[in-house]
């Protein structure tokens, strides 16, 4: 236990079926993706009721024994790619981003604390006075002893989406699986079901499939990362409440991606 490493739960499989997709028991460790949309409620800023409704849910995930790190978006502040249409630098506004997905991770860490989380944000950008440095063999202490741990200001870097971060943190700190969730969005579906009302969604997925397919929920890079590590993703929705304890407890959520 000490080293932070997990053996992954087993595959309840069928000895004669190797390639059904089935899900697993459940996970001890896992990474959260939320998105800033989802922080803002749609409009610009935080929306302090849909942060408190989403701490509320870490904090049973973290109340039921499951350790969870997080990672959060930034678009409730600003958009990058909007700015560079209008002829910004996009290595400043890549910047810009990362100090906004920072103000998510306060925002969530003082509610969580509210209810009693003992949480931790660390930044790939040092900010001694407001976090600690990222450090994933500090973050899988942390983990360890029950706390929550958030990771702010992306990876440190220009040209990473946070998705991609999300899946980068997971391998580093020895996640089980990364939970994507996605602003209006209850799974991967074959089309935008907000444009193609004939969109259908899948129930499992392997990365080869999603990525063949070119499906726009979640960045590429991020799909193709997860498939070379054989990292589990479920890819859902924050309604109902308590979507995100049942799918750390493997129930059937949203749609799972594995490697096949």
């Amino acid at each position: 236990m000490g080293t932070g490493l997990f053996r992954a739960p087993s595959w309840d499989q069928a000895p004669t079926d190797r390639k059904e997709h089935r899900r697993v028991t459940q996970y001890r460790r896992v990474l959260l993706k939320l998105s800033g949309e989802e922080f803002g409620g749609g409009k610009l800023g935080v929306d302090p009721d849909v942060v408190s409704r989403i701490a509320r849910e870490i904090a049973s995930v973290s109340a039921a024994g499951f350790q969870i790190a997080v990672v959060i978006g930034g678009g409730n502040f600003f958009r990058g790619a909007e700015l560079r249409q209008r002829g910004m630098d996009g290595v400043r506004a890549d910047y810009m981003g990362m100090l906004g997905i920072v103000m998510n991770c306060l925002a969530l860490q003082e509610f969580l604390e509210q209810r009693n989380v003992v949480t931790r944000v660390q930044t790939a950008i040092a900010m001694g006075q407001i976090a600690e440095p990222y450090i994933p063999l500090r973050a899988i202490r942390h983990m360890e002893k029950g706390r929550v741990v958030i990771f702010g200001a992306g990876m440190g870097l220009p040209f990473f989406t946070t998705d991609t971060v999300a899946v980068q943190r997971a391998l580093e700190t020895h996640c089980e699986a990364v939970l994507f969730t996605k602003n209006g969005v209850d799974g991967v579906y074959s089309a935008d079901p907000h444009k193609d009302p004939s969109a259908t969604r899948f129930d499992t997925l392997t990365y080869d499939e999603a990525i063949s397919r070119d499906l726009k929920v979640v960045d590429q890079t991020a799909f193709t990362l997860a498939a070379e590590n054989k990292l589990p993703m479920i890819v859902m929705g924050l309604e109902p409440e308590g979507n995100i304890l049942r799918a750390a407890q493997g129930e059937k959520i949203g749609t799972l991606v594995n490697a096949g």
